[in-house]
């Protein structure tokens, strides 16, 4: 049982000076994204992904507007987008013009064609400018990352992460929460990360972007699991909150993205679960994970 995806970096050079202020980096970078997107991927009189009348082949459906596409797993009204941003390193960061940059985006859908739009969208959207100054950048060059995060020199197959436990027990992790991480439980959220609850927000999300864009969903006991999961002890949590916001380019709305950033120490019979910890270090967990937030590394200790 395993879980693909393609891990790509995109490399840009500044045309004019681009300040990234501090948490919205993505949204800087996300911003009229799904805008060009859809220019690039629709026909030019489709408005919308429900609107397109071939959507079940429609890129921009695919990436941005899934819940089009049909029914859904149960109990699942809005799909979640198959991708993630990761560019917290932009954070506070001022780039000349004439200077380089990157950031990293993780797409879930295993098509070579969907790496293709993004790339013509990015290049796209840099070149009009980003954010609301509209600093314009050149897309370089797009390469794919490899399982310690390094550039390839070329795209090929999609990254498998395979999710059966290793042969080296494990008891004693840590978990870094590198961006805002929001975990529902019990109709609420969650105020610290107990294990039981990370690990189910893991899995669901792992389960579901498997449903909707891979191979299919878990095939696991989910309750034995999640009995086991409980048994595991949080030693130690160091966290803090955090409160940030994004305005939506399309609607004009503003939306919060807040969340906590910190560690948490975890001990018990973790070997079947660091699978699961290490793959959602690349699918991100929690709330607003295609905005760069849930972001997840780990560590045996």
């Amino acid at each position: 049982m395993t879980f693909e995806l393609y891990p790509l970096r995109f490399h840009l050079t500044a045309e004019d000076t681009l300040r990234f202020p501090l948490h919205t980096s993505t949204n800087m970078l996300r911003g009229a994204l799904g805008n060009m997107f859809r220019k690039i991927a629709c026909a030019p009189d489709c408005r919308s992904a429900r609107e397109c009348p071939r959507r079940a082949e429609c890129a921009y459906a695919r990436m941005f507007q899934p819940s089009s596409l049909g029914s859904s797993p149960s109990g699942l009204s809005d799909w979640p987008r198959p991708f993630v941003f990761r560019a917290e390193h932009l954070n506070m960061r001022v780039v000349r013009a004439g200077e380089t940059f990157h950031f990293d985006l993780n797409l879930f859908v295993p098509r070579h064609d969907a790496i293709g739009y993004f790339a013509s969208a990015f290049a796209e959207l840099a070149h009009e400018g980003l954010g609301p100054r509209r600093c314009r950048a050149r897309l370089d060059s797009v390469s794919q990352l490899d399982c310690r995060r390094e550039p390839l020199p070329y795209i090929g197959d999609p990254l498998s992460l395979d999710l059966r436990p290793g042969s080296d027990p494990t008891t004693a992790v840590c978990v870094d929460f590198a961006t805002a991480v929001e975990l529902k439980t019990d109709g609420g959220l969650a105020s610290t990360p107990t294990f039981d609850i990370l690990f189910a927000r893991i899995r669901d999300r792992i389960s579901t972007l498997r449903a909707l864009y891979g191979a299919g969903p878990l095939n696991i006991d989910f309750k034995l699991m999640s009995e086991r999961a409980a048994a595991i002890r949080m030693c130690r949590c160091n966290m803090r909150h955090t409160t940030t916001k994004r305005t939506s380019s399309r609607t004009g709305q503003t939306h919060a993205m807040g969340g906590f950033i910190g560690r948490a120490d975890y001990e018990g019979d973790l070997t079947e679960f660091m699978p699961y910890l290490e793959t959602a270090r690349w699918t991100g967990v929690g709330r607003h994970t295609v905005w760069g937030k849930g972001e997840i590394r780990v560590t045996r200790k």
